[in-house]
């Protein structure tokens, strides 16, 4: 992929985020998922860290910076769809470390990321200040409008006193700081939800099938969200369905799993390209 069409790419995805509905995006985990989400229509794919880490058999979070980055090259070539890469907090403490992780997945077609305000074993938020510098360096690394910086708040899952306010007090001081895009994970209450997309100066994105109250896209919609994305949710019941045909042939001796799978031959000519 040339630059010039990844930076399109990104101009295009940034659009859309400011479109009359929100922007539904399926977070995948290799080329075959990616290749599945393409194929059923989606503008834009996002990458899980979590559904990432599964796949390699260890936890989330567990999974190093050169892992995680030969598995988004992989999904990045197994798809002309524009991929938004989750980099969980940038892998390493410092705003050089996030401008380096930004620039390596801009090499590898990249057009957006995620970026956390929590690092790894961490027991609280991230000082809001050193944040935001992460946030600013990566903006400085990718320029407005050639690539889509999504700032991650975890303060509904932090166990703050007062989430709402902190998520409002981060959230502009994220956007000043550069972000295109505030996430808030962990908040499922729809008055919550409308005001915090009424009160943040900028685009909403919330995570739905996080917790078992999976809403709508009609009511995110209703409620002001202008991205949605899944998360590991999707990975997460990809699983289960390998969980429950391994109980099935295990207690049962039986292989019913494999009536509701795809044909062997249908995938063979969806994942074969042409020359």
């Amino acid at each position: 992929m040339t630059d010039e069409l990844r930076r399109a790419q990104a101009s295009a995805f940034l659009a859309l985020h400011h479109g009359p509905v929100p922007l539904v995006i399926p977070n995948v985990w290799d080329g075959g998922s990616a290749r599945i989400m393409e194929q059923a229509g989606f503008p834009v794919l996002a990458t899980t860290s979590a559904g990432i880490a599964f796949s390699h058999g260890v936890p989330d979070g567990a999974l190093d910076r050169g892992a995680m980055m030969a598995r988004i090259a992989q999904i990045v070539a197994a798809t002309g769809r524009p991929v938004t890469a989750d980099l969980e907090s940038g892998y390493g403490p410092e705003p050089e470390d996030v401008a380096d992780s930004v620039a390596e997945v801009i090499a590898l077609g990249v057009v957006g990321v995620n970026l956390e305000d929590v690092l790894p074993g961490a027991s609280g938020l991230m000082d809001i200040a050193r944040a935001a510098d992460r946030i600013a360096a990566a903006r400085r690394t990718a320029p407005k409008g050639t690539f889509v910086l999504n700032a991650r708040t975890d303060a509904y899952l932090a166990g703050i006193s007062d989430p709402f306010a902190e998520t409002l007090r981060r959230a502009e001081r994220f956007l000043d700081a550069g972000a295109d895009c505030v996430f808030v994970p962990g908040v499922d209450d729809l008055p919550t939800i409308a005001a915090l997309a009424d009160r943040i100066p900028g685009p909403l994105n919330i995570v739905a099938g996080l917790t078992g109250k999976a809403r709508t896209v009609a009511e995110l919609d209703n409620a002001g969200v202008a991205r949605i994305t899944i998360g590991g949710s999707l990975a997460r019941a990809a699983l289960a369905t390998v969980e429950t045909a391994a109980r099935t042939m295990r207690d049962h001796g039986t292989f019913d799993f494999a009536a509701t799978a795809l044909p062997h031959t249908d995938l063979q000519h969806r994942f074969t390209r042409p020359n």
